[in-house]
């Protein structure tokens, strides 16, 4: 996580330049704030970064107190946002059941312990309260992994969990009758080394399990050769699957007691 959070900070002075794909995101995760029935006074932005999604929550809930959290204090030092904190998603500096609401766009990929993360979310919220999200699903980036295991076996790419699998762990965490969804968003790029550069560009470069060897130039341009299959109409996709998801902490409901005469 070290090496992720150092990363990132790294990226997170011109974050906004390469992040599209972040912010079209958090703008389709934001119109969900719109139509869901919740009032809350506290809202933490899971993963903050430099903002984008923290800004429209504070559109649609102008009266709740809005917490940015993120492990990377240099992408907080570009938020806008008053109360800001820099934390570890796995460990929350908040109590039990003390959060309203928990939004969180395109951060839960970065983080392999899925349920510890599951846990502490329902740890925080209170009964009734939700957590809203965004993700990456298993064909982020099917074609840069395709053509990188055309050259070795090593990871070059991070594997991204399925929407079921997250569903299920939310189920195991406690969440209430999780809902998903999933989309496609296709990037086209002239070049490949364009979009490698937009993934340096927002940190997204730094993969889990990583072979320590160097990638040479030979191996790197025959990537290039391979992704080149792929171009079409004189450009070249770049495929994201994006999982949207929401659920609820239940509120704790006392059976009724019947005494008999």
């Amino acid at each position: 996580m070290s090496r992720v959070r150092a990363t990132f900070n790294k990226a997170s002075a011109k974050y906004d330049d390469s992040a599209f794909i972040q912010n079209e995101i958090s703008a389709r995760l934001a119109e969900k704030l719109n139509v869901i029935s919740i009032n809350p006074k506290t809202i933490i932005d899971l993963g903050s970064g430099t903002g984008f999604l923290s800004e429209k929550a504070v559109k649609a809930f102008p009266d709740a107190t809005l917490i940015c959290i993120d492990f990377a204090q240099q992408s907080l030092l570009s938020n806008v946002h008053n109360l800001k904190v820099c934390a570890n998603a796995y460990q929350l500096p908040f109590t039990d059941n003390s959060i309203d609401f928990i939004v969180s766009n395109l951060m839960m990929q970065w983080c392999p312990d899925l349920k510890t993360l599951l846990d502490e979310c329902f740890r925080v919220l209170k009964p009734g309260g939700l957590f809203l999200f965004s993700t990456f699903g298993p064909d982020t980036l099917k074609e840069l992994k395709r053509s990188w295991s055309a050259v070795d076996s090593n990871p070059h790419v991070n594997e991204f969990t399925d929407m079921h699998d997250i569903g299920d762990q939310m189920l195991q965490s406690g969440f209430h009758s999780p809902v998903m969804e999933m989309e496609r968003l296709t990037l086209t790029y002239d070049k490949v080394i364009d979009l490698m550069h937009d993934l340096k560009g927002i940190g997204a470069q730094t993969v889990h399990n990583r072979s320590k060897s160097l990638t040479g130039k030979t191996k790197f341009n025959k990537m290039i050769e391979m992704y080149e299959s792929y171009r079409k109409n004189d450009k070249l996709p770049a495929t994201y699957e994006v999982i949207y998801g929401h659920a609820w902490k239940q509120e704790k409901r006392f059976g009724a007691i019947s005494l008999d005469n």
